[in-house]
């Protein structure tokens, strides 16, 4: 972290400067934004792949894709948000703090997933959806041997208990959890490898994920 801490303060301060302008985040004052983001977004850091792409779905003031895009200029980064405000206010960072691997893409990750399916190395949502929800999103999106990435608390395991012995239908594996501690609060990493290719069912349209369960 020390290594980008700079570039990382750079990045605060510009979220922290949209305010009420935009609800990129809950709060804006910068020490809370470091404290209770950024330090928890930097846990997954180590966690991307060596080389390629990796995508942040639902990233609204790009938490955890513009730490990933500051953290590791090697790789491809691309931040979606449904919201265009919101994707501007992205391209409009990214500008100002030189990020030449980060490219912003505007619409919904159903639709997304049916242009980029399983183009990614690497998929991650952090406080988008439950579980069950956030695997339908990133599972097309995701290539084969890829993993995909969910920031949890505690109560993950109320959303993961329903959905055992049912990965394979995403074609995923069984998760891998690891658990940290961040702005003095427990928190896991979700993990899960894609195994093989996603069945020609998925991504379905808008809005059915929520509607009509995958795993049912």
């Amino acid at each position: 972290m020390r290594l980008y801490e700079k570039e990382l303060r750079e990045y605060v301060s510009l979220l922290a400067s949209y305010g009420g302008k935009i609800r990129l985040t809950g709060p804006s004052d910068p020490e809370v934004l470091w404290n209770e983001h950024v330090v928890d977004c930097l846990f997954s850091v180590p966690l991307l792949p060596e080389k390629g792409s990796a995508l942040d779905v639902g990233s609204g003031g790009g938490l955890p894709g513009m730490i990933w895009a500051i953290c590791r200029p090697d790789l491809r980064i691309t931040l979606l948000d449904s919201v265009r405000k919101k994707c501007g206010a992205l391209r409009d960072m990214a500008s100002a703090l030189h990020l030449r691997n980060v490219e912003v893409a505007c619409g919904r990750c159903e639709e997304y997933a049916a242009e980029k399916r399983e183009a990614f190395q690497f998929a991650a949502a952090r406080a988008v959806a439950a579980a069950d929800v956030l695997l339908e999103y990133l599972s097309p999106l995701a290539a084969v041997s890829g993993r995909l990435l969910a920031f949890k608390g505690p109560l993950y395991t109320e959303e993961l208990q329903p959905l055992e012995g049912k990965w394979s239908r995403l074609g995923l594996s069984s998760p891998e959890v690891v658990s940290y501690s961040a702005a003095g609060k427990e928190r896991f990493l979700i993990l899960w490898t894609k195994n093989t290719p996603l069945s020609a069912r998925f991504p379905r349209k808008v809005g059915v994920a929520e509607r009509n369960k995958w795993w049912r």
